[in-house]
């Protein structure tokens, strides 16, 4: 990013464009921007390791030997829970960076919790941060929405099956 000539109030920490930079590098949250093969194999790496929980509860109430089919479905199910309680944290935070880059007006905090401070963004530097949020945020969001609905598909799909077996 290039440094801007108006002068800002806000701790470095706490500037939007800086937020957004720490977290497009947080080790969960640059999943997200990685090619969607890289996505795609990381999603699937938290949803095995969810299998390590899922599976031996699915095999309490679904002996594998005796109801595969229901161990099997109600294992994935379990799993996916992992899946979607990260994909919530990387919604979240992605939301918030977004709200903050995206609002004129930020709100900050100069020593602690009881003295927050605003303040209004000169154009320029709502102009870019509002490109960061259209050209880079939005894209991840998407990416985010749409695995949402592709998990509450294979869910519905899952409950179908688990209805006809």
């Amino acid at each position: 990013m290039t440094k801007s000539s108006v002068s800002c109030p806000v701790p470095t920490e706490q500037q939007p464009v800086n937020e957004y930079e720490q977290l497009k590098s947080a080790w969960l949250f640059r999943d997200c921007t990685a090619e969607l093969r890289e996505y795609i194999i990381r999603i699937a790496w938290i949803y095995a390791l969810s299998w390590l929980i899922a599976g031996p509860l699915s095999a309490a109430s679904f002996p594998p030997h005796k109801f595969i089919a229901q161990f099997a479905l109600s294992a994935a199910a379990g799993a996916s829970i992992g899946v979607v309680l990260v994909l919530v944290r990387l919604y979240l935070g992605w939301s918030y960076v977004r709200d903050r880059l995206f609002s004129p007006v930020i709100f900050y905090e100069e020593s602690g919790w009881y003295d927050g401070q605003t303040w209004a963004k000169p154009t320029e530097i709502l102009t870019r941060d509002r490109l960061i949020v259209t050209y880079q945020i939005q894209p991840i969001l998407r990416r985010l929405q749409l695995t949402f609905a592709l998990m509450f598909v294979l869910y519905i799909a899952g409950t179908i099956v688990w209805q006809i077996i």
